[in-house]
């Protein structure tokens, strides 16, 4: 959530770079709230001056008329009742607020959608095959190692099993992320798959995505979990952190979303699940270094990509294409040969203090310093379902196997290729 103050203090520059993100956003009542607020604060300090003024008049005995009572009585109902109207205002604005999205920082570049977006580093080659690649999902069902057909059976569309060493790979990717990010300094985190409606609000999932969530319609109110951004960040609600800055963390859960993209979109294979892991890395930084620590959480999420052999690049999103909490984005997008393009598999962000201020979470900038709030980042580490089937389409070969990148080999029991079953 933006601070209600720092709106007010720099509204019209906040104004346009919030319209910068294009879209569906409508700002109106937000604005025009904001210009009744301004209108009653100029009125209510006018009056506030004023009865000082009489105030003072009034320790003289030889200038306390009746006149200046009367006076001063009014004015003490007319500053009661702006007030009232300003805390009215105020109240209406805080669910606004809520809907509206973070601040984009001024250097991300202003854009409508992905088309927006700039390309700003790029790693490795596209492999280079002698036959036409095919797509992870003809693959993986080639093999007897995905089955979509009983994922529909069970649960319905967008769901799937995978079975032997395709689920063993999973697996073992899972293992491998982890411990690549615990030795970069993360501490790893196991987090409840189930979260309060309060821990939804607190990193921005709620209210404006309530329709995308699953959530339990028995018993308490619990929300099956996105991302493990959610807890994770959630870990530190309403604390002050003492020690020093950035803590990081890494989790690994399953993530459930029940929007899965445009509709038509990736309606077959792994890209679009209802249900997909991913190991998540977040960060608590200083206000004054989080830029840099958005950097280092890119350079740690393609730390993985790099060591598979993965041909990728970085892309810095433009203001139409950032999530609702973010104030900065970088996209890692992977090559997949069998739908010759990029497709993301990471999303590293930098949210300032907007999720703090929802969550409450804060630092001590010194012992008995005031805490101050603190800014939240995280990224995937990446998304495992989408790190499979880059691992399937550039590691394919023209028999339908498919090879393992060297540095899984211990994390697989020794198994150096995919084969049919």
């Amino acid at each position: 959530m933006l601070d209600l103050k720092e709106v007010a203090k720099n509204f019209e520059v906040v104004l346009a770079r919030l319209k910068d993100r294009g879209g569906t956003l409508d700002l109106s009542r937000f604005q025009e709230l904001f210009a009744e607020r301004k209108k009653l604060n100029i009125e209510l300090e006018k009056n506030q001056a004023e009865k000082n003024r009489v105030q003072e008049a009034m320790k003289d005995p030889a200038r306390r008329t009746d006149e200046l009572k009367a006076s001063m009585k009014e004015l003490g109902v007319v500053i009661k009742d702006q007030e009232a109207k300003l805390k009215a205002i105020e109240d209406e604005l805080l669910p606004q607020m809520m809907m509206v999205p973070n601040v984009p920082h001024q250097t991300v570049p202003v854009g409508a959608d992905e088309k927006g977006n700039q390309v700003v580093h790029t790693w490795g080659e596209k492999p280079n095959f002698l036959f036409t690649p095919k797509q992870h999902f003809e693959l993986g069902e080639k093999l007897g190692l995905l089955d979509f057909e009983r994922g529909v059976k069970v649960s319905g569309p967008r769901f799937a099993f995978s079975k032997g060493a395709l689920a063993k790979l999973e697996r073992a990717l899972v293992a491998f992320m982890i411990d690549e990010h615990t030795k970069r300094g993360y501490t790893e985190l196991l987090p409840p798959y189930l979260v309060s409606r309060e821990s939804m609000t607190g990193t921005g999932q709620l209210p404006k995505f309530e329709e995308d969530a699953f959530r339990t319609v028995t018993g308490r109110e619990l929300f099956l979990i996105p991302t493990a951004e959610v807890p994770v960040t959630n870990f530190h609600a309403d604390e002050i952190l003492e020690g020093p800055l950035p803590v990081k963390y890494v989790a690994f859960s399953p993530c459930f979303r029940a929007e899965a993209g445009s509709a038509g979109k990736d309606t077959r294979g792994l890209i679009r699940m209802h249900q997909f892991h991913k190991v998540e890395i977040v960060k608590f930084a200083h206000p004054a270094t989080s830029l840099e620590e958005l950097d280092s959480l890119v350079a740690d999420a393609e730390n993985i990509l790099q060591k598979l052999g993965l041909h990728h690049r970085r892309s810095l999103l433009c203001t139409g294409d950032m999530g609702f909490a973010s104030q900065k984005t970088f996209d890692l997008e992977v090559w997949l040969p069998g739908q010759n393009a990029f497709r993301e598999i990471s999303s590293c962000s930098n949210f300032s203090d907007f999720q703090a201020r929802r969550a409450k979470i804060r630092y001590r900038p010194a012992p008995g310093e005031k805490p101050q709030l603190v800014h939240t980042l995280n990224g995937s580490g990446l998304a495992v379902g989408r790190t499979v089937v880059a691992i399937l389409e550039n590691y394919q070969r023209e028999d339908g196997s498919v090879g393992l990148p060297e540095v899984l080999w211990p994390y697989m029991g020794g198994i150096k290729e995919l084969v049919a079953i």
